[in-house]
């Protein structure tokens, strides 16, 4: 395929990972970003010598990174510096009730045993089973387009599945090997950024817990954009043209073919192909005919949604104690805020919430003698987000953080931004004003989830979270290496 004009659509994970791939392969690339920088949710913005990651904050599986490089001949170490964190986080069950999780294995199985005897070696057991399920999932299943069942048909791929827990719950998986309420928790947490609690999520990705315990949490010094900032680098190495400021209003189509993207500026731009990264929704309801939409407005009410999150982007004047770079905030029953968000959407009365503290690890994030705050507490989607409902909450939170670590912070913040469902919505288009995507159910998983391919029109094509593979950074990161690869395949003229 030779000089094939493509224009992406998002400068998210997805959309970069996709322009990147194309240009490679001799594709000429067009990105075209809405906001005024690279990243998507992914951006970050600087304050006084506070900066800040807008979006995403854990580094994961460090192999998905890898290989992405890797395809480029190039390596993490080119763009970025890695530190695995030890403790990995800190996970508060209430006040002098912490358990700071180790990146060392066999510290780690010493604190299951020392919770409850035996849990150490059911640890060893769970852990084997999640390695294969990594193994099996993340280098062959979540690659599938997911366009077929045939896809899946292979005798080895069915057998593969078939011991993967697929139509098991997570919920019911972790409490075969385990019945400690604090382990539960803790091996139940990874799921959540899968948008579903652990009764609705398959005990597939206890491969999760393989990425959280074996392959460690890590960080990029100066922050989670440095990543897209390598990203970028790399694009444009390989031949893409970004374009910032540059928000679509419509993917025209002529008998079944998109021709160009109408920015709202006027301009239009020729395409032989468009990748769109950018909100699935938004693109198939409001940028096309609807005559040429893959989905009703019906089929997406009905979609599972993982949640939507208020976040407080905060700098201190001072030095914190007793808080580590992550820390989840359990002191309180899961059950009645999943209710809250899953079950009977509203705003919960005691919410558990996540607290990133990066400068204790990278002192470029905030000046000197400061501390960078990063709050979050996950929400259902489709929430009225009043300044009013903001700060009730952050009473909320900062109550209980202040009480637990010991000290107080909100006398000494010095900066203060909120962000919520409407902040999505605006700068995202995000459906539902959500920020994970779609929830990886049994229902929505593979073939079940939206398509990457417009069924109406030949050269419209999607990625990111709300399509295959799914929610999270890895996963948008595969998302635009196997939309590219389809892209490839089918215009090779």
């Amino acid at each position: 395929m030779s000089q094939k004009k493509v224009v992406v659509i998002g400068s998210g994970f997805a959309g970069l990972s996709a322009a990147t791939h194309l240009a490679a392969n001799s594709c000429l690339v067009t990105l075209l970003e809405k906001n005024e920088s690279p990243g998507g949710r992914a951006r970050k913005f600087e304050h006084q010598g506070f900066v800040f990651d807008m979006g995403p904050s854990w580094y994961w599986m460090p192999d998905v990174f890898d290989r992405y490089f890797e395809h480029f001949g190039k390596k993490t170490s080119d763009y970025y510096n890695l530190i695995r964190l030890d403790p990995s986080y800190a996970v508060v069950y209430g006040e002098n009730d912490i358990l700071n999780i180790p990146a060392n294995l066999d510290e780690f199985k010493a604190m299951f045993e020392g919770l409850e005897p035996g849990a150490g070696k059911r640890l060893e057991e769970f852990l084997a089973q999640a390695k294969y399920k990594y193994e099996v999932g993340i280098h062959d299943l979540v690659t599938k387009p997911s366009r077929s069942i045939f896809e899946f048909t292979a005798p080895g791929l069915l057998l593969d599945m078939m011991r993967m827990d697929i139509f098991q719950s997570m919920s019911k998986h972790v409490r075969k090997y385990f019945s400690h309420e604090k382990i539960i928790r803790l091996m139940e947490f990874p799921v959540l950024f899968l948008g579903e609690t652990a009764d609705n999520i398959p005990a597939l990705y206890s491969l999760m817990n393989y990425a959280d315990i074996a392959l460690g949490t890590w960080y990029p010094m100066g922050g989670m954009h440095e990543i897209i900032k390598g990203m970028v680098s790399l694009a444009e190495e390989k031949g893409v043209k970004f374009r910032y400021d540059a928000e679509v209003e419509e993917i025209e189509i002529e008998n079944g073919i998109a021709k160009r993207v109408r920015l709202k500026s006027g301009e239009k731009i020729e395409a032989d192909v468009v990748v769109a990264g950018a909100d699935y929704h938004h693109v198939d309801k409001h940028l096309i005919n609807p005559k040429y939409s893959n989905y009703t407005e019906e089929y997406w009410d009905k979609r599972v949604m993982a949640p939507s999150s208020l976040l407080f982007y905060i700098g201190v004047n001072k030095r914190l104690n007793n808080l580590k770079h992550h820390n989840l905030f359990f002191d309180e029953p899961l059950g009645p805020h999943a209710d809250a968000i899953y079950k009977n959407p509203r705003w919960p009365e005691k919410p558990l919430f996540y607290a990133s503290v990066p400068s204790i690890t990278d002192p470029s994030v905030a000046p000197e003698g400061m501390e960078n705050l990063f709050l979050l507490i996950p929400l259902a989607p489709d929430l009225e987000d009043s300044e009013e409902t903001r700060e009730k909450y952050y009473g909320i939170i900062m109550d209980r953080l202040e009480k637990i670590s010991g000290q107080e912070i909100r006398s000494h913040v010095i900066y203060k931004r909120s962000y919520a469902h409407s902040d999505f919505k605006a700068d995202y288009h995000a459906f539902k004003g959500n920020a994970y995507g779609l929830a990886n159910t049994l229902l929505q998983t593979a073939i079940l989830k939206p398509s990457l391919k417009n069924k109406k029109v030949n050269n419209l094509y999607y990625t990111g979270q709300l399509t295959v593979p799914g929610p999270g950074v890895p996963p948008s990161l595969i998302s635009g290496h196997v939309v590219a690869k389809e892209v490839l395949k089918e215009n090779k003229s």
